[in-house]
């Protein structure tokens, strides 16, 4: 599953734009009062503006093996969000490497490096980098659903987990993370998980299809 582009709801525009743009320098789109896009690897991600706006968990793809670097040019911008007392935390069963921190919406974001999925092309890591959006976070009360609506309308199927109380959907080049709202917090913060409101446009198995995910219900179309 390839991630093209992401909406996110966000009640801190002016403070997430200057925070992408002028922080993480990543290259700015479109930006209006409302709303701003930001061009990540083969990505794009918006934020628009909605009062009452809820966190969400989002990874990016970094290149095979460049959590070190990545880290390096992160670290001194925004607090690391360490797990057992560890900045770079090891999924070896999913063979990948990650780095997690805060944005300005209090969104847990995620820099993953995966082995074997995109080889570096420097040695120098900035946000230029970046491969592409990797992971969405989907809170929900029903995991069993939403994972039968994805299999059936779009051919995704199970990464990993159960559909107790969490399942990752799709494959190494894109997962949509589930979790029950009602029986998990988000890792590695413990933060609360929120079914907020999300669009992604994805392409799999040759196909492209839109995604709408609203009031803990998923609509799904193909272009």
């Amino acid at each position: 599953m390839k991630i093209n582009r992401l909406t996110v709801y966000s009640c801190n525009i002016e403070a997430q734009l200057k925070f992408y743009r002028d922080q993480l320098n990543f290259e700015v789109k479109s930006s209006s009062k409302d709303s701003f896009e930001i061009q990540a690897g083969y990505s794009i991600l918006k934020f628009q503006y909605k009062e009452n706006a809820t966190p969400y968990h989002i990874a990016f793809h970094i290149p095979d093996r460049q959590e070190e670097e990545a880290l390096a040019w992160f670290d001194g911008k925004r607090a690391i969000q360490k797990f057992n007392d560890k900045k770079i935390i090891d999924f070896s069963n999913w063979q990948a490497m990650s780095v997690y921190f805060y944005d300005e919406d209090q969104n847990i974001m995620e820099f993953i490096s995966r082995r074997n999925f995109s080889k570096p092309e420097s040695a120098i890591f900035d946000s230029s980098n970046i491969v592409g959006l990797a992971e969405i976070g989907l809170a929900t009360n029903n995991i069993k659903e939403k994972f039968e609506k994805l299999k059936f309308d779009c051919g995704l199927n199970q990464f990993d987990g159960d559909f107790e109380k969490f399942c990752a959907i799709g494959e190494d080049s894109g997962l949509i993370i589930t979790i029950n709202k009602e029986e998990k917090d988000w890792f590695p913060t413990g933060d609360e998980a929120y079914a907020s409101d999300f669009e992604m446009e994805f392409e799999h198995d040759s196909k492209t299809f839109q995604l709408t995910f609203s009031n803990d219900e998923l609509k799904i179309s193909e272009i």
